[in-house]
């Protein structure tokens, strides 16, 4: 297990994921709302998913264990780790975004992970979850009975169904892409 954190990255990950959070956090000071929310899980997600292939993807495919557990069990720590601190770091500031729009939006945004890491490679992890959120972050008014809410679910507030929907599908989606095929060649 040591050896699959190092070749994936994962110390330096979560060290980005970190800074990435806290420097947003108090850059946005006393301006924290889910814009910055779904900023700073975008960018958490993006550099923890930078990890989600070795060095070599054909030695790691003629490994003799089994990767599902491995591939689900890396995508989900990043979910964990990127929701889990963003908690903690609004937590002592006056404006908390709902726990439910974290756990919605980090959802959403690891299943994009994981698709960009099968469609392009792991070292391209992070670039489906940055460039939809910053679709979304320019979407003007996003309505959630139309496309434009589609587009920006990460924005809409969390009584939206539209929003639940787009998270839980590309969640659904991405994750087990990446679980059952893993990273591109």
């Amino acid at each position: 297990m040591t050896l699959y954190a190092r070749s994936r990255q994962v110390p330096a990950s979560l060290l980005a994921l970190v800074i990435c959070t806290i420097g947003i956090r108090l850059a946005a000071g006393t301006q924290w709302s889910p814009f910055f929310v779904t900023l700073t899980l975008a960018a958490a997600v993006a550099v923890a998913a930078t990890g989600l292939s070795g060095q070599d993807i054909e030695l790691d495919r003629t490994a003799a264990f089994n990767w599902l557990p491995r591939r689900l069990g890396h995508m989900l720590l990043i979910g964990v780790l990127a929701g889990g601190v963003l908690l903690l770091v609004q937590a002592p500031g006056g404006t908390q975004v709902a726990t439910s729009v974290v756990l919605r939006d980090g959802a959403g945004l690891l299943g994009l992970a994981g698709l960009a890491a099968t469609l392009l490679g792991g070292q391209f992890g992070w670039t489906l979850p940055l460039l939809w959120t910053v679709v979304a972050l320019f979407v003007p008014s996003p309505d959630p009975t139309k496309v434009s809410g589609a587009v920006a679910w990460p924005l809409l507030p969390p009584e939206a169904p539209m929003s639940w929907w787009m998270a839980g599908i590309l969640f659904g989606v991405g994750t087990s892409a990446y679980t059952l095929v893993g990273a591109r060649r």
